[in-house]
């Protein structure tokens, strides 16, 4: 019994060639073969019994083995359209900034293009590697969710640089070919008979040129101020304007005008906002650090080696104003409409300032933690913002804000309300100043703080002690443990 087998390939369904004649054998391998298909032939026959296939046995019964390279069409490259991906349930619409352009190769998850929405900025990966073949929308288009962005070839390359071809190798030059050399009596005849040739004559020496008059050129007379003109004419530079106006001024008397993107168009509108709807009154008041700043310089190594962070001053003053909170609940409230609502959490955002705006993570659930576990939420959102990857649900909510503009240097300031809360926190910068501590003036690391408050809400006995209050826990942490 005969057999034959074809081997397979992915693109290819299989063959299977059982119980046929010799004859038939025959026409499906010179088929098989006119066609450049794989064939792996096994097949037991007599020297004669396939007359029409390219080889015959020597022996009455063998086994005979043909195989065929594979030809298959070349599989075509996947086109994969980019798409807008789903907002938060606050947002519908948003600005698209390229980060690649056509023609680009990217990869596996590579940053396409970002959305900059009035909340945050949305980055949007590649499904996978290829080449980018077309943009569906421009740089700075509004797109919806769901909107085709742009179209990638998957598993294309790009323009690959061939390789230079290898110099060709010079082939050595022959060796030089040595003079015959005469032989000893022709040459002992040859310098017998000839006479030696005279020694040459000495050339004289060149006459020396002779020095030719210089003609007299008249001097052009300048007057002193064109000279100066000239000489500033000369130092005069040709200066280009700047690449980036938001990060230089060089004095070259242009202008540009950028377009607003959408995080600072809605941080706008929505500062406007608190300025139109809240009656916003500040107070202020001043902390000794000393204290403080002392138990953070005796814990410092330990809290450092237990888990892995530094502690700062945000710790301190976030767990100060989730007791002074709890000490005044109508600084957590808001008013909604003809409603007050007191909220019995205390969510706390903390201004970060970023390159696309000033955006407002907040951390949850602040009044059940300790110093330890602030500083490491304040860590995770401090990692997130470095990254860009802060997302609106991480903004969502929060009952008050701290605002700390003393990494900046700042001494004294009155911040904004974050609509629709009812109060901020303002911190400012530590510097020593002379104070009063018991009848005698000492140097003190003091640091200025403001309260800025919806006065509809909060009346100014609630603002001022509430603000005492953090200035009592912040100097004296004991008494956030004794409950005073």
């Amino acid at each position: 019994m005969a057999a034959m087998m074809l081997s397979n390939c992915a693109r290819i369904a299989p063959r299977a060639l059982t119980r046929i004649t010799a004859s038939s054998r025959a026409k499906v391998a010179r088929s098989l073969h006119l066609e450049g298909r794989v064939l792996r032939l096994k097949t037991r026959c007599s020297a004669n019994e396939l007359p029409c296939l390219p080889f015959k046995c020597n022996y009455s019964y063998c086994w005979t083995v043909q195989m065929r390279q594979i030809h298959s069409s070349q599989a075509l490259w996947e086109l994969k359209d980019v798409v807008v991906p789903p907002f938060a349930e606050s947002v519908s619409e948003g600005d698209v900034k390229w980060e690649k352009k056509v023609g680009d190769q990217v990869k596996e998850d590579d940053v396409v293009c970002e959305i900059e929405t009035d909340k945050t900025s949305v980055s949007v990966p590649s499904p996978g590697s290829g080449v980018i073949k077309e943009l569906f929308v421009q740089d700075g288009d509004t797109v919806k969710a769901g909107q085709k962005l742009c179209s990638i070839d998957i598993g294309a390359t790009g323009g690959a640089t061939s390789a230079a071809p290898e110099p060709v190798k010079a082939s050595p030059p022959p060796p030089p070919t040595a003079a015959p050399t005469p032989k000893p009596a022709a040459a002992a005849a040859s310098t017998a008979s000839s006479p030696p040739p005279p020694p040459p004559a000495a050339m004289p020496p060149p006459p020396l040129p002779t020095a030719r008059p210089t003609p007299q050129v008249p001097t052009a007379s300048m007057p002193v101020a064109a000279i100066k003109h000239a000489q500033s004419l000369e130092g005069a530079k040709v200066q280009l304007p700047p690449a980036d106006y938001t990060r230089e001024i060089i004095g070259t008397r242009t202008e540009q005008r950028v377009k607003m993107n959408r995080m600072r168009l809605r941080i706008a509108e929505r500062l406007k906002d608190a300025q139109n709807t809240n009656a916003m009154l500040t107070t202020f008041n001043e902390i000794d650090m000393s204290r403080i700043m002392e138990f953070r310089k005796e814990a410092q190594d330990s809290f450092t080696k237990k888990y892995g962070l530094k502690m700062g001053f945000m710790s301190p003053f976030i767990a100060a104003s989730a007791y002074a909170l709890k000490d005044q609940p109508v600084v957590n409230a808001v008013i909604d409409g003809g409603d007050i609502v007191y909220r019995d959490y205390v969510d706390v955002s903390v201004a970060v300032a970023t390159p696309k705006g000033l955006v407002v993570p907040v951390l949850r659930s602040v009044e059940n933690k300790n110093f330890a576990e602030i500083e490491i939420a304040l860590a995770a959102i401090g990692d997130k913002a470095r990254k860009g990857k802060i997302s609106v649900e991480d903004m969502d909510g929060g009952t008050f804000t701290i605002s700390n503009g003393g990494v900046f240097g700042s001494l004294m300031g009155t911040p904004i309300i974050n609509p629709p809360q009812s109060a901020i926190l303002g911190m400012h910068g530590v510097f020593d100043r002379p104070i009063a501590v018991k009848g005698q003036v000492v140097i003190r690391p003091m640091m200025y703080v403001a309260l800025t408050y919806d006065h509809r809400l909060i009346d100014g006995r609630e603002a001022v002690m509430f603000l005492r209050k953090i200035k009592e826990a912040v100097e004296d942490p004991r008494i956030i443990l004794a409950g005073l």
